[in-house]
């Protein structure tokens, strides 16, 4: 006897039906092709546990399996459910009509519980593209399946709960999830605030500069001066997800698993991998490719504290996914793309011995030393990183202060105004939202000088000894700060401002 159930396989942040053909016949053998991996084929063992000890058996017959389409390569152990329900139906221990509409998906335990599955949300964007009336998998899962209008999503304990629904008719409640009410019942204040920060205001300052025209930032200066503090409450001050970025996150963090019993993510994601991290784990990859932090960061930010110490191979396949915001996996057999759109917040000590700046500690390092200290960073990699600010350490004074500055909320409205007007402004470019995005001719466009910010422009230049690819960040820098003050013209102030933001090009640091 042949069934055919239907289960799901997620490449990149995109799913493929797999439909799942079960045949039993005469004879002895258990035969499963279609390229499965080694979890899948160890399925038979999960299954035949869970079947008896829920009153059935894997029946001593020869069983042919196919996962169709059968070059396609399936990973991972959320078959389970797909396959034991086909082996049911297939040997007539159960009747399921309607088996054909679902989607089910689920890894077994031996007593038959079902465990949690990656994709969920992928997956049920896929069924509801095909036309299927329903998605069965774990109850954990079930929130994150839910949010997908026009389908029906039933979580589930046990695979008992499954049979009967099939075979006995009995009823499964199905999960609701109102997606607009619960993303505006769940933007939540991040738990960081600037108001905790003492002193430090032109840090602040600096930091909501960043926020407003998405640029990415290093914050430069010895161990304790507040930099991973900092760099921890810019999520509080960037502009709420809209409800696309928020699907867009979800999807992603879906892929991976990292959705459990939460339904949408509605806070910017915040990541901050150590500074061991491989090239693969951050950009994304394996032999079966799955996103990196990069892509985990995406509408967020991606926080790399200590940037000299993370290896240079792994800074520089950074490169790619800055400039395209995502990054592109390739495979003899297929391409993944993942989209990875952030904010870069590095931090690093000025030196080796990480005082360099700090008036009151002496100065322990070799100029050798403190070039190939610094030289980790390559040249190409800071000229994606609009702004560089010194951070030195707080006063006692400001740190016994008791009263409180100001806080994200304030911060964040100002950000988001600013926002707004860029929105207007490149209304209508798929690939422009924000000022950081700008390319040369978008640049021309919209940061044009008067004769007097150009002369002091050019004299800054000179005289300073920055670097030619500092002039496109200091205009891209300038027009974000005219829009924090919501003027049109940018004027000699947000030029001579915009300057002091670029510390790593002058001379005596990276040369």
């Amino acid at each position: 006897m042949l069934s055919k159930v239907y289960g799901s396989a997620v490449f990149g942040v995109e799913a493929t039906t797999i439909a799942v053909e079960v045949n039993v016949d005469r004879g002895i053998g258990y035969h499963l092709v279609g390229l499965p991996d080694n979890a899948i084929r160890e399925s038979n063992f999960r299954i035949a546990a869970a079947l008896l000890n829920n009153g059935y058996k894997i029946p001593g017959k020869k069983i042919t399996i196919n996962m169709a389409p059968a070059d396609l390569r399936k990973e991972g152990s959320a078959y389970d459910l797909t396959l034991a329900l086909g082996i049911l139906v297939a040997s007539g221990q159960i009747m399921a009509e309607e088996l054909e509409r679902y989607v089910i998906m689920g890894e077994l335990s031996l007593d038959g519980s079902l465990q949690p599955i990656k994709g969920a949300l992928p997956i049920a964007l896929k069924a509801r593209e095909e036309g299927f009336k329903g998605f069965i998998l774990p109850v954990e899962n079930s929130r994150e399946a839910a949010i997908v209008a026009g389908l029906e999503v039933y979580g589930v304990e046990k695979i008992a709960e499954v049979i009967n629904y099939f075979n006995q008719g009995e009823c499964l409640d199905p999960t609701k999830v109102d997606i607009r009410d619960a993303f505006y019942k769940n933007l939540d204040f991040p738990e960081y605030d600037f108001s905790d920060v003492k002193g430090q205001e032109s840090i602040k300052r600096c930091m909501e500069i960043a926020a407003a025209g998405g640029h990415n930032i290093i914050l430069i200066g010895p161990p304790g001066a507040g930099k991973t503090m900092l760099a921890k409450r810019l999520p509080s001050i960037l502009p709420p997800m809209t409800l696309q970025e928020a699907l867009e996150t979800t999807k992603i963090h879906s892929v991976v698993g990292k959705i459990k019993n939460s339904g949408l993510m509605c806070q910017r994601p915040f990541r901050s991998p150590h500074h061991t991290i491989s090239d693969v784990a951050l950009v994304g990859g394996g032999a079966y490719p799955q996103p990196g932090e990069i892509s985990l960061s995406h509408n967020g930010v991606l926080f790399l504290d200590e940037l000299p110490e993370f290896k240079r191979g792994v800074l520089e396949v950074m490169r790619q996914p800055l400039e395209d915001r995502e990054v592109t996996i390739s495979r003899a057999r297929f391409t993944v793309t993942y989209p990875s759109s952030f904010m870069l917040v590095a931090s690093m000590n000025p030196s080796p011995s990480g005082f360099f700046n700090d008036p009151d500690a002496p100065v322990t390092s070799t100029p050798a030393e403190m070039q190939r200290y610094l030289g980790k960073i390559s040249g190409p990699l800071l000229d994606r990183i609009d702004i560089h600010i010194e951070v030195t350490p707080v006063p006692f004074e400001k740190l016994s202060d008791e009263r409180k500055g100001e806080g994200s909320i304030a911060i964040r409205k100002r950000v988001t105004e600013a926002r707004e007007i860029q929105t207007q402004r490149f209304e209508g470019l798929e690939t422009v939202h924000y000022n950081a995005q700008m390319n040369t001719k978008q640049i021309r466009e919209h940061c044009s000088l008067d004769s007097a910010s150009l002369n002091l422009l050019k004299n800054a230049m000179e005289r300073l000894n920055l670097s030619a690819r500092a002039y496109d960040r200091i205009l891209k820098v300038a027009r974000t700060i005219a829009d924090l003050e919501n003027t049109t013209a940018i004027s000699g102030n947000h030029i001579s401002e915009a300057i002091q933001y670029r510390s790593l090009d002058r001379e005596g640091w990276l040369g």
